[in-house]
């Protein structure tokens, strides 16, 4: 009907609801669901992370540096400071062309060729928006037209910060070290420690402890790391600072090091290629580590220039090692004291017990020569030590044996590292059976045993190691060596001695015999004796051959130092202490190809000492009960 009535009408036929449709509705629904859901959580549940990524894109966090401890003398002089420092730095993603941007930037100030290499390569390797050192310790005139030209130079920052500065330079190069930047070497040493560098590490010019007190203190002189946040606009330039974090500074340090003496020693030496330790008996403090020559380490600080490295390493006198803490020297007639000694307590030899000396000791085929050609006859213990007769210490050596010298020598010092915050500390060597076996492979023999009484062979010792020993010696306790008297402040007490274990009656003879060295009248020390009788000298030179003598060669005569060439020359030692009826300060001294121990260890001795007495150093003396030997005085 209704089709009948309304004829151009269409009627919609109704189709049927498929499951398909009821799939694409509830896929369709999800969808939906899942977009609200998710605005939900954009706009409500984490609106607070995207406001914090949000406000990274225009708040930048810095890493500050914090301010690095000072160093300083048993006196308060200062060793290490810092200096304000005008610097530049380039952030390579607002630079972009970082060459023509360094071109650019040199027609406004001196970049050397060297600071031009190091920056493309620092720049390389860090990450776009790292800063990056350019050039350093500008002076005003040259910072304020940086400043002045800043709009023209997209990612060049001029800066205020501080850097390192040693004052007194070369005197304490070898003590205090220096610092430099931070460099891949630095971090892969960070690395290997397990360890993870930390982010100051990464900020521009920071400088890091490379070697002395500033490499093993490195984490008390730097401090804490501060922060800022600033606010920067979209082409980076910052417009204002919104937060800072100073951090916290270093921890000063004091030393044990006495600068006057220092520079005295220093001026001692001279050319000569040498190194002088003085150490005070009755609290360990060590009051001169000279190694002689030296640099200025202020260079290093900054990056010093290929050139001059180069003249450095070149010297054959190897200013860049520090001699008294890992040169090692074999101890010559230094060591004789601890051989009688050995023997003495295991009960080889006594005090009147005498040793034929012709010039030589056969050992099978062998001949071991004594410094003396025509010997010195008939030889007790304490003429042994005062005209060290080489045959004596062959036959006592041979009859205590290596293993119980060694024992002996590690007892006052030496074959171990001491216990220092110092780099480059060597431990030297005092050689046991077992040690040849596995370093050699070869089998210990009576004639390695005769060259080690001597100080020859394989032994071998360091400066300090020396001062230890002596300082040992002339007290009779086992004080232990100090070169940090204070931190932050605070005095750091002496470490208790130890128990050297020896018979106090040995010690004296050992020391009576010392005494002879230098104030006898057959002494080989004699000509550097001190004529105040209140201040006499103790001690015993030695000196250690870096050559062999051939049989033909001792035919014809054996070859003055004097007459070799420098590098040929046998190193001269000395060790000491005074005064020698109470002693107060123990001292070594070993002169590199210096000849002879008397003629060139010895006089070095005897002037540091006279210096420490004119100085008003010598006032104190060793506390009572703390196991002094006192001597008899010999008449001189």
């Amino acid at each position: 009907m209704s089709r009948e009535l309304f004829p151009h009408r269409k009627v919609r036929e109704r189709l049927p609801i498929t499951r398909r449709g009821f799939v694409l509705l509830g896929a369709q629904l999800a969808v939906a669901g899942a977009l609200a859901w998710r605005m939900r959580q954009l706009q409500v549940v984490e609106t607070e992370r995207y406001r914090h990524l949000a406000e990274e894109n225009r708040i930048n966090l810095e890493v500050l540096a914090p301010a690095r401890a000072q160093i300083f003398d048993r006196n308060s002089k200062p060793l290490a400071i810092n200096k304000t420092n005008y610097r530049v730095v380039m952030i390579r993603e607002q630079a972009g062309d970082a060459q023509a941007m360094l071109d650019r930037l040199g027609l406004l100030i001196d970049i050397p060729d060297h600071h031009r290499r190091r920056v493309i390569k620092e720049i390389n390797q860090r990450k776009p928006f790292v800063r990056v050192g350019v050039t350093d310790q500008l002076t005003w005139e040259a910072f304020a037209r940086v400043n002045a030209n800043a709009p023209a130079l997209p990612g060049i920052h001029p800066e205020v910060g501080l850097t390192r500065h040693y004052p007194h330079g070369s005197d304490t190069a070898h003590v205090v070290g220096y610092v430099g930047r931070v460099t891949q070497k630095d971090f892969d040493r960070i690395k290997q420690s397990g360890a993870e560098p930390e982010p100051v590490l990464s900020t521009p010019d920071f400088q890091i402890g490379k070697s002395g007190i500033e490499r093993a203190m490195e984490h008390r002189l730097r401090g804490e790391a501060g922060s800022r946040q600033i606010e920067v606009n979209a082409l980076g330039r910052v417009i204002r600072e919104l937060d800072r974090y100073e951090g916290l500074a270093g921890q000063d340090v004091h030393l044990t090091l006495n600068l006057d003496l220092q520079r005295f020693c220093h001026e001692r030496l001279g050319n000569e290629a040498a190194a002088v330790v003085v150490m005070d008996v009755t609290t360990g403090d060590l009051l001169t580590m000279a190694s002689n020559p030296t640099f200025d380490p202020n260079p290093f600080v900054l990056g010093i220039s290929r050139k001059a490295y180069g003249a450095l390493l070149e010297d054959d006198h190897r200013p860049l090692h520090n001699k008294w803490a890992s040169g090692m020297y074999p101890p010559g007639s230094t060591f004789k004291m601890l051989v009688a000694l050995a023997a003495l307590e295991e009960g080889q030899i006594t005090a009147g017990e005498t040793f034929y000396c012709p010039g030589f000791l056969k050992l099978g085929r062998r001949r071991f020569h004594c410094w003396s050609r025509g010997g010195h006859g008939w030889v007790d213990l304490r003429k042994s030590i005062e005209q060290s007769c080489d045959v004596y210490y062959y036959e006592v050596a041979r009859r205590v044996g290596i293993e119980k010298i060694g024992a002996m020598a590690r007892r006052f010092g030496l074959g171990v590292a001491p216990d220092l915050p110092m780099t480059g500390l060597k431990g030297g060597l005092i050689p046991t059976k077992d040690w040849k076996v596995r370093n050699r492979d070869e089998n210990w023999l009576v004639g390695d045993t005769l060259n080690s009484g001597i100080g020859q062979g394989f032994v071998l010792t360091t400066p300090v190691q020396l001062a230890v020993m002596t300082a040992r010696m002339a007290s009779g306790i086992g004080v232990k060596p100090r070169l940090v008297r204070a931190v932050d402040g605070k005095p750091l007490m002496p470490e208790p001695p130890v128990d050297l274990g020896v018979s106090a009656q040995n010690l004296r003879l050992i020391r009576e015999a010392m005494y002879d060295v230098v104030n006898s009248s057959r002494g080989t020390a004699r000509r550097q004796r001190i004529a105040d009788e209140a201040f006499r000298m103790a001690g015993k030179t030695g000196t250690s051959q870096v050559r062999n003598i051939t049989a033909a060669e001792r035919a014809r005569g054996v070859y003055r130092n004097e007459d070799l060439p420098w590098h040929r020359r046998d190193h001269a030692l000395f060790v000491g202490y005074a005064p020698a009826d109470n002693p107060r300060y123990a001292l070594s001294v070993v002169v590199e190809h210096g000849g002879g121990g008397s003629t060139a260890a010895a006089p070095i001795a005897r002037d540091v000492m006279l210096w420490l007495r004119d100085n008003g150093l010598m006032s104190g003396t060793v506390p009572s009960g703390q196991g002094a030997v006192p001597v008899q005085q010999a008449p001189t």
